[in-house]
């Protein structure tokens, strides 16, 4: 995690700064996000605090924590005080919410249910080793998969629901979403605990020979002159929605309301949108999408969390104690 800076709390100018109105005051912000979303913000936020301070004459300055999705949450939840949370997935804005931090009805806030940017799912190879080009490939005995684990990883959950889904989506039933899915995690050698960790255990162990991933994480690695062969699967493939919220809790007690609400509204406008795209994501706003086609394939068929009743339900159904996930390995290992 990388934190700049600490949190510093706004007070009224005094002495010889009397003259200055509350508002003019510097004001900090702190941002709490995942991991690779580090690169777009380091642009992002200079060209939303300029003209911030154009508007209203105020300076406002970051805090930034970078991390793992659950991780910040905990972070957050455990009194990191972040103003703005930009997450991997719903669900862990959902448990802030549930901590008392994030009032109800956040996602009906900002601009398409707060999803800021997308993704999907990819097929990370190596060069001369085995390729997967299919969903159907990765059931292949002789092809071992690495991802992370879904009781621990957001990232893995959108894996595992992607693999699922596509089974379900093209007219396959529960039965046999369930016995592919138990096919390729027979084959995954260690479920790492992270995305980050599966990352490392593919790349610098050596081990497996697919690495399933965010399609906005190798287009970022090649911009960093490190290319990797992949395959986006466009028959079918999740929309990988990342939100962003307000804490409200924080806000008010730190009296950032209106630029934290500000910046939120900031990052779905054109210019935001396209620094997000510069650096691999699907950005939300269809105009800025177009501009950036080139670098996505369609994809024929996108589904999305909520055709599977949304993340409340899924993480209970699917990665709750004895759900999907749980009784499926309990198959694998008696196998």
């Amino acid at each position: 995690m990388n934190s700049c800076g600490q949190n510093n709390q706004v007070s009224n100018a005094t002495g010889e700064n009397q003259t200055a109105t509350e508002e003019s005051q510097p004001i900090t912000l702190t941002l709490a996000s995942f991991a690779v979303t580090q690169s777009a913000y380091e642009k992002i936020i200079p060209q939303f605090a300029q003209q911030w301070e154009e508007k209203t004459e105020q300076k406002v300055t970051f805090n930034q924590s970078y991390g793992g999705s659950g991780s910040q949450t905990r972070a957050v939840i455990d009194g990191l005080e972040a103003d703005v949370v930009a997450l991997a997935l719903s669900a862990d804005v959902e448990k802030i919410e549930s901590a008392g931090l994030i009032e109800a009805g956040w996602q009906q806030e900002n601009p398409d249910n707060s999803i800021v940017t997308k993704s999907v799912v990819a097929f990370v190879s190596r060069d001369g080793g085995k390729q997967a080009k299919t969903w159907t490939d990765l059931t292949n005995p002789d092809i071992k998969v690495i991802t992370a684990n879904p009781k621990t990883s957001g990232g893995a959950r959108w894996n595992f629901m992607a693999l699922w889904g596509q089974v379900i989506q093209s007219g396959g039933t529960t039965q046999q979403a369930e016995d592919y899915v138990t096919q390729i995690y027979g084959n995954v050698p260690i479920l790492p605990k992270d995305a980050r960790e599966a990352s490392d255990v593919f790349y610098k162990q050596g081990q497996g020979d697919i690495l399933l991933n965010y399609e906005n994480e190798i287009l970022l690695a090649e911009l960093k002159g490190e290319k990797q062969p992949y395959v986006v699967p466009t028959d079918y493939n999740i929309s990988i929605d990342n939100p962003v919220a307000v804490v409200d809790q924080y806000v008010d007690k730190n009296g950032t309301r209106e630029v934290a609400e500000a910046f939120v509204e900031y990052l779905f406008t054109p210019e935001a949108q396209r620094e997000f795209a510069k650096v691999g994501f699907r950005p939300s706003n269809p105009e800025i999408f177009k501009e950036f086609e080139n670098q996505y394939p369609p994809i024929e068929n996108l589904f999305t969390i909520d055709d599977f009743g949304g993340w409340a339900k899924v993480q209970d159904q699917f990665f709750g104690e004895g759900g999907v996930f749980d009784q499926m390995f309990a198959r694998i290992n008696k196998k």
